[in-house]
């Protein structure tokens, strides 16, 4: 879920057109922070550019951890070579 801000009125505008409208769709873009209406209308919303990068590329926490998976690897190497009774 994407929580994201617009005005009052926007909002207000937005659930009069729900009301009016059976089958009423929205369409949110997070590429481009937009939401359009069917009507043509186009509403920019702002969102943390961190957070937009995760949910475009699937990340969870675990994701983010396995993109640094060559730096894991060496690391556990070194800690490995330099402690290896830990290891046996």
């Amino acid at each position: 879920m994407l929580p994201i801000v617009l005005s009052a009125e926007i909002i207000d505008g937005l659930f009069n057109q729900v009301a009016a409208t059976e089958g009423y769709k929205l369409n949110i873009n997070l590429s481009t922070q937009t939401v359009s209406t069917p009507s043509g209308e186009v509403h920019q919303f702002e969102v943390d550019a961190f957070r937009k990068h995760c949910l475009l590329n699937g990340l969870d926490d675990i994701g983010l951890t396995m993109q640094q998976q060559d730096k894991i690897k060496v690391f556990e190497a070194k800690h490995k070579q330099a402690q290896p009774w830990l290891f046996t």
